[in-house]
């Protein structure tokens, strides 16, 4: 398959029509859909039916993370409360993809609000990862992952509000990247007090993932944080010398969870690669690990599920409990964690600053893939958001901070693939893109999705 680039290239050029790729991808699902699980509710008629607008990517076929509000499309958040929603307007990111030619195809998988780190869900199901179906592909976009790795699409549309495009794209052998705070506008919602969540893209190829963000990204009316433009669009960084980087390389997870020696080795040569493309490579870790990071993040967190007007009776346990802790938690204590997390984040940025870091380089999760229900294995709520924590002690710091953080494929252990962290400086996507797709063309990956 093309790169997303490529196809929008081919129909402008009139090589194939937006219906052609349209009736392939629409193939490709329901072969591969049953026993992996990524699309949940599908609109085809609508899709075939779509004239698409003329932009970057006309009539490239795109699945919409069902968290996303799309007009006319059924809208789930993979809860029993919302299992037969239609909404009658997009969410802000959907228009701007339609606005660029995507033909939307369906809603891919999630948990129940996005709220763990496995796809999977009472109402929907579990997703299954296509390198292993045994195991998660991971995250709350676990199902824009599993397409993607599936060969269904060259591109879908993710969310990260602790690790959720991240996770995946290291789980199912893809590149990912978490925008910086306010890169991306969550209108017409808001995202919380520290704007946690930022929309982005899961590709194959780093080209795709630039040219998705430049699509994405934007001010809205109303919004309360953005991120200053970028000095050029980001497809324009995907070959540009990066120059030489100062990079920092750290096993040190910020939440102390104990780290498997096989992803470690992955990160480690990934730093070693980087040396060898003449960066300068130290080892130093930022000042983040923090023996209540968990428990302090969880008073923001539990908010989400309070939040949302539906019957929490249909809630799943672990959005129950998170629901019931918020509203047992004084405004008082919600304040305190908010003001520890922004110092705690305030200490960590400061370390690029100090330290004149361009990007650090970390694992990017603490473990390989995990079996299909392992994080809802124990009965206790708190439990499953523990080991939430256990598969993620990398991800969410960076969406405290605010930081942009790429998830580069670059390694395959025991037939599954391990993902590695570049995290940036604050809004510098830009030398990420740079630097991720000078690893691309060193250890070019694309082709292991083919072999798996």
């Amino acid at each position: 398959m093309n790169d997303a680039v490529t196809l929008a290239a081919r129909v402008r050029a009139r090589e194939v029509s937006p219906r052609d790729l349209t009736e392939a991808a629409i193939a490709r699902i329901e072969a591969t859909n049953p026993e992996l699980n990524f699309l949940v509710t599908e609109c085809y008629e609508q899709a075939l039916a779509t004239t698409p607008a003329d932009g970057p990517f006309t009539g490239v076929p795109m699945l919409v993370k069902d968290l996303n509000e799309t007009a006319g499309v059924r809208t789930t958040f993979s809860s029993r409360a919302f299992a037969n929603y239609v909404p009658e307007h997009d969410a802000a990111v959907v228009r701007r993809m339609k606005d660029a030619g995507f033909v939307i195809l369906g809603k891919s998988n999630t948990p129940e609000f996005g709220t763990t780190a496995v796809t999977e869900s009472e109402l929907n199901g579990a997703c299954r990862n296509p390198w292993d179906t045994s195991r998660t592909p991971g995250g709350s976009s676990g199902g824009a992952a599993a397409a993607v790795a599936a060969g269904v699409l060259p591109l879908a549309h993710g969310s990260d509000g602790g690790g959720s495009i991240r996770i995946p794209a290291s789980c199912c052998g893809l590149y990912g990247i978490k925008p910086s705070r306010g890169r991306v506008s969550p209108a017409p919602f808001v995202s919380g007090s520290l704007e946690l969540s930022q929309s982005g893209p899961i590709s194959v190829t780093v080209r795709d993932a630039a040219a998705f963000l430049d699509v994405l990204a934007g001010y809205e009316p109303g919004d309360g944080q953005w991120a200053p433009p970028p000095a050029r669009p980001f497809a324009d960084e995907v070959g540009a010398d990066p120059g030489r980087l100062r990079i920092a390389f750290t096993a040190e997870p910020p939440i102390p969870f104990e780290i498997d020696s096989r992803v470690v080795a992955a990160a480690r040569a990934l730093a070693d690669s980087l040396g060898t493309l003449g960066h300068e490579v130290v080892e130093a870790t930022p000042p983040w690990r923090d023996e209540v990071l968990l428990s302090t993040f969880a008073k923001l967190w539990q908010v989400g599920p309070a939040l949302v007007p539906g019957d929490p009776t249909q809630f799943e346990p672990l959005n129950r409990a998170l629901a019931e802790a918020a509203h047992e938690t004084t405004s008082v204590e919600y304040a305190r964690s908010v003001l520890a997390l922004q110092s705690l984040a305030r200490r960590v940025v400061a370390f690029w600053f100090e330290r004149d870091v361009d990007v650090v380089v970390t694992p990017g999760l603490g473990m390989l893939p995990p079996p299909i229900g392992w994080v809802f294995e124990p009965e206790e709520p708190w439990e499953q958001f523990r080991r939430g924590g256990e598969l993620t002690p990398f991800t969410p710091i960076v969406n405290l901070t605010g930081q942009p953080a790429a998830m580069v494929p670059f390694d395959v252990v025991d037939g599954l693939p391990v993902g590695v962290q570049l995290i940036g400086r604050p809004a510098d996507e830009a030398t990420l893109f740079r630097i991720s797709a000078q690893l691309e063309a060193a250890h070019p990956w694309a082709q292991r999705l083919s072999d798996r």
